[in-house]
């Protein structure tokens, strides 16, 4: 049985969401981070007031929560022409995706994942990653998630578990998934009080928007990452009225 685990947590939404997750799973939970020159650098700063609610509201959760680790692969950066990474506009590309996809990027935090996991002796990572809310990203499919974990596993001869929560799910689910396990974290308003913290606190807007508020949160209101989380969250209200 496994009792501890490692977040792949970058302070948006689906991230956040896979810590209560973990949190809710394991005994002991630890996060990484990763710094890849990314435009919407504000997610950094988000991601350590995440977790800082986190332990204050869900004193349960604070006894799990461990360390948090920040890894620097500007390299990404480096290598990499997106409009993640540039000061450029988010369009499609002739490849059928958009630029905003990083090529190599979640390979790169997965393997750097799975040598932290190795060393901190941490069984299971957790990622955000989905193949039904997404813009196409091959790095995001359960079949790249398959062979990175046998990768891992065999290139450090050791078993290490890659666990999706969000693979086969929308983001309105994603929304009810952080109100479930908020309420059975603490009965007393706790999946209501979850739901809020990732509206008020996680980031998720590619522009790095923190000035215009939102229902759902923070954002432009007008790049994919928010239309998507904009769209689940009304999706998400209209079937829970």
């Amino acid at each position: 049985m496994h009792t501890s685990a490692l977040v792949l947590f970058s302070g948006g939404q689906d991230s956040a969401t896979c810590l209560a997750y973990a949190l809710s799973r394991y005994h002991r939970v630890e996060t990484i981070g990763f710094d890849y020159g990314q435009r919407h650098r504000v997610e950094l700063e988000a991601r350590l007031v995440v977790m800082r609610e986190l332990r204050a509201r869900f004193p349960a959760w604070n006894e799990r929560l461990g360390p948090d680790h920040m890894i620097d692969v500007g390299v990404l950066g480096q290598i990499s022409e997106t409009s993640l990474t540039r000061d450029t506009a988010i369009e499609m590309q002739a490849s059928g995706l958009p630029n905003t996809f990083v090529p190599g990027r979640n390979l790169v935090f997965l393997t750097l994942a799975g040598a932290l996991a190795y060393r901190r002796d941490l069984q299971v990572i957790v990622t955000g990653v989905c193949e039904t809310d997404y813009s196409g990203y091959p790095d995001c499919r359960d079949d790249t998630m398959k062979a990175m974990q046998l990768a891992l596993s065999l290139g450090m001869s050791k078993r290490l578990v890659i666990e999706t929560p969000l693979m086969w799910i929308d983001k309105a689910t994603t929304w009810q998934l952080a109100q479930d396990l908020g309420q059975a974290a603490d009965s007393a308003g706790g999946g209501d009080a979850l739901v809020e913290l990732i509206a008020e606190h996680t980031h998720t807007c590619y522009l790095g928007d923190r000035t215009n508020r939102h229902e759902w949160g923070y954002g432009c209101n007008q790049c994919p990452a928010c239309e998507l989380r904009a769209s689940g969250w009304r999706q998400w209200h209209n079937q829970s009225s």
